[in-house]
C-alpha cells in the first residue's frame, strides 16, 4: 500500500472526532480537488509510469544506500551516519508527494480529503524541513573533520550527531504542527481546487476562504528558521572550510580534503537551487503547471539524484555497495 495511504489510514481516527468541528467552524468542504500537472486523458499513462519510475528508483536507491551504511563496518562514521537519516527523510518525502498522485490517476479522479490534505501538509513540511536541517549538520560534520581533525572523533561522537539528529526531528515536527493548528482555522469553501499534484503548504494557503494573514506571517518566519538560517550555517561552514583549504600547500592535499565534500556540496547546490525555483515560481507567475513543474525537480528529483550523486562520487559507498551487491548475487 503507498506511503500516502498508509499515512491517511492512520489519521482516519481522528476524523469522527473532527467532523463536528468541522462543519460548525473551520471549513465547508470535505475534500479538495488536486491539479494534475495534464488534463490530457491521454497522457495520464505516460505520467503514470513516469513518476512511477522516478518513484522506484528514489525508494530503491535510498534503500540501498541505508542497506550498506548498516551492513558496512567501515561506513559507521558520523558522515555515513547522516547520510543513512538524509537517505531516509528522502523515501519518505518522496512517499508522501508523490504516492497520493499516483493512486489518483489510477483512479482517474483528482480529490483528496480534507484530513487527507492536512496529514499531506504535515509530513511534506517535516521531510522537507529534515531535509535542510541534515544537510546542514552533514557540512558541520566536514567542516569540524577539515578544520579541527584533532577533534573530530571527540566532537562528533555518538551520541552528539543522534542528539543532532533527534533535535532536527523535535524542531521540524514542532514547526509542521503550528502550521497544521493554523490552517485549522482556515475556511475552505465546496469545490476548492488546489493547483498542485500535492497539498503543497503554500498553495493550500492561497486558496483558503477566509483571512491568512496569521498563517502567512507564520509561514515566512519558519521559512526564515528552516530555509535561511541552517542556508547561512552551510555558506558559513563552507568559507571556514574553504580558508583552511588555502592553508594547505600541497594541491594533492587540498584536493584530497575537498574532494569529501564534493558530494555533499551537489546535493546542496541542487536541493537549494530546486527549492528556489519553486519560491521563486510561486512567487513570480500564476501559472499551476510553471509551480507545478518547479515543484517536480524539488520533491521528486532531487531525492531520486541524491544516491547517484553520493554513489558516483564517493570510492567508500561505491566500495560497500560492491560488496552489498556481491553478497546478495548468489540469492538471486
Amino acid at each position: 500500500m503507498p506511503f500516502g495511504c498508509l499515512l491517511e489510514v492512520a489519521f482516519s481516527s481522528f476524523r469522527t472526532h473532527t467532523s463536528c468541528m468541522e462543519a460548525e467552524n473551520h471549513t465547508e468542504a470535505s475534500q479538495f480537488l488536486l491539479l494534475s500537472l495534464s488534463y490530457d486523458p491521454e497522457l495520464q499513462p505516460i505520467l503514470c509510469g513516469g513518476f512511477l519510475s522516478m518513484y522506484m528508483f528514489t525508494v530503491l536507491g535510498n534503500l540501498l544506500i541505508i542497506v550498506a551504511i548498516i551492513s558496512d563496518s567501515h561506513l559507521h562514521t558520523p558522515m555515513y551516519f547522516f547520510l543513512a537519516n538524509l537517505s531516509f527523510v528522502d523515501i519518505c518525502f518522496t512517499s508522501t508527494t508523490v504516492s497520493k498522485m499516483l493512486v489518483n490517476i489510477q483512479a482517474q479522479r483528482k480529490t483528496i480529503s480534507y484530513i487527507g490534505c492536512l496529514i499531506q501538509v504535515y509530513f511534506t513540511m517535516i521531510f522537507s524541513g529534515m531535509d535542510q536541517c541534515i544537510l546542514t549538520v552533514m557540512v558541520y560534520g566536514r567542516y569540524v573533520a577539515i578544520c579541527h581533525p584533532l577533534y573530530y572523533t571527540v566532537i562528533m561522537n555518538p551520541r552528539f550527531c543522534g542528539t543532532l539528529v533527534l533535535m532536527s526531528w523535535f524542531i521540524t515536527v514542532s514547526v509542521s504542527l503550528l502550521h497544521i493548528l493554523l490552517m485549522r482555522q482556515l475556511t475552505f469553501c465546496i469545490g476548492t481546487e488546489i493547483p498542485h499534484f500535492f497539498c503543497e503548504l503554500t498553495q493550500t494557503l492561497k486558496v483558503a476562504c477566509s483571512d491568512n494573514f496569521v498563517n502567512t506571517i507564520v509561514l515566512n518566519v519558519a521559512t526564515a528558521i528552516m530555509g535561511v538560517f541552517p542556508f547561512m550555517g552551510i555558506l558559513f561552514s563552507y568559507s571556514r572550510i574553504v580558508a583552511s583549504l588555502m592553508r594547505i600547500s600541497s594541491a594533492g592535499g587540498k584536493y584530497k580534503a575537498f574532494s569529501t565534500c564534493g558530494s555533499h556540496l551537489s546535493v546542496v547546490s541542487l536541493f537549494y537551487c530546486t527549492g528556489l525555483g519553486v519560491h521563486i515560481s510561486s512567487a513570480l507567475t500564476h501559472s499551476s503547471l510553471q509551480n507545478s513543474i518547479a515543484s517536480v525537480m524539488y520533491a521528486v528529483v532531487t531525492p531520486m539524484l541524491n544516491p547517484f550523486i553520493y554513489s558516483l562520487r564517493n570510492k567508500d559507498v561505491k566500495g560497500a555497495l560492491r560488496r552489498l551487491l556481491n553478497l546478495a548475487a548468489p540469492c538471486l
